[in-house]
């Protein structure tokens, strides 16, 4: 009878353990995107150049990401408008999600995102006040 409730004990610890181990992942995926740090791309409302390398969206009325792309883009200093577009769904949660698209005089060029960053709302405040 010992040994009995001993292996129900060593098999019920084993379980568990797989169980934590199986939820794992799902935890460090949690980890790797906040919530904070994702948005849709249909909340977009705006955006600016930062530099031919970085440019911030407005996604509702007072968040702002800033996207880095993979390359160089001169023409989005003169564009009035972008697309974003999603790779992956609807929502952007890290640089491979996302592709920004600008028009030129040779037609849309795209320039996949390489990162995301949530600016702070200090970071957004101080945007403002500069000239």
């Amino acid at each position: 009878m010992r040994r009995l409730i001993v292996s129900a004990v060593c098999l019920a610890a084993l379980g568990l353990g797989s169980s934590a181990l199986a939820a794992q992942p799902a935890v460090s995926a949690a980890k790797a995107h906040p919530a904070d740090q994702c948005f849709p791309t249909q909340s977009v409302s705006g955006f600016s150049r930062v530099d031919d390398q970085n440019v911030d969206v407005t996604v509702g009325p007072r968040d702002v990401y800033r996207l880095t792309l993979f390359a160089r883009s001169p023409d989005i200093d003169w564009s009035q408008r972008i697309a974003l577009q999603s790779t992956g769904g609807s929502w952007i949660c890290s640089g491979l999600d996302a592709t920004v698209i600008v028009p030129s005089s040779l037609g849309p060029q795209r320039y996949p995102v390489t990162q995301i960053r949530k600016l702070s709302p200090a970071e957004v405040a101080a945007q403002k006040t500069r000239p």
